[in-house]
């Protein structure tokens, strides 16, 4: 499972996405040979304006009764899991369709992501479409909570001058 935090500023939004580890395990399989250690879906974070922010997952293959999104005290949880097939006669249909795979690139291993969130955001809507899952997210700050601007009040010094 990976952590991520959800900025709600714009500008730590590339610092703190950035998956150095990810890159660094496929640096190494690229060397090696190996499978990867983990691996998760990649995704994209976009701020739509100061309290809308928009996370799309790429999940090709994948259906919307294989995927899961909660919203669990300050963390947002995405897990697939891919269904298992009990039936014996769809069973063999699968074993012959995995025989003939030439190359099998997209991955289909279940995955769990998760990404600390502010207090205050909300999981408004989520999509699939055409492989991509897109999970709207809507910061919404009590007005008691906000930062304000205090006034400073300028006293003007009382002078007395001297009449003859």
């Amino acid at each position: 499972m990976f952590l991520r935090n959800l900025p709600s500023f714009s500008s730590l939004a590339d610092s703190a996405f950035s998956d150095r580890f990810n890159r660094i395990d496929r640096l190494f399989t690229q060397l090696t040979g190996d499978s990867p250690m983990s691996v998760t879906p990649p995704y994209d974070l976009k701020q739509i304006n100061n309290e809308t922010y928009l996370l799309t997952v790429c999940v090709p293959g994948w259906q919307d009764r294989e995927l899961e999104i909660e919203s669990i005290g300050g963390r947002l949880l995405i897990t697939g899991r891919k269904e298992v097939v009990d039936d014996n006669s769809k069973n063999e249909t699968a074993q012959n369709n995995d025989e003939n795979w030439l190359h099998r690139g997209i991955n289909h291993t279940d995955f769990r992501l998760s990404y600390n969130i502010p207090e205050h955001m909300k999981v408004t809507e989520a999509k699939l479409q055409d492989g991509l899952l897109n999970v709207s997210l809507h910061l919404e700050v009590p007005e008691s909570e906000k930062p304000r601007r205090i006034p400073i009040k300028h006293q003007k010094n009382d002078t007395i001058e001297h009449q003859s």
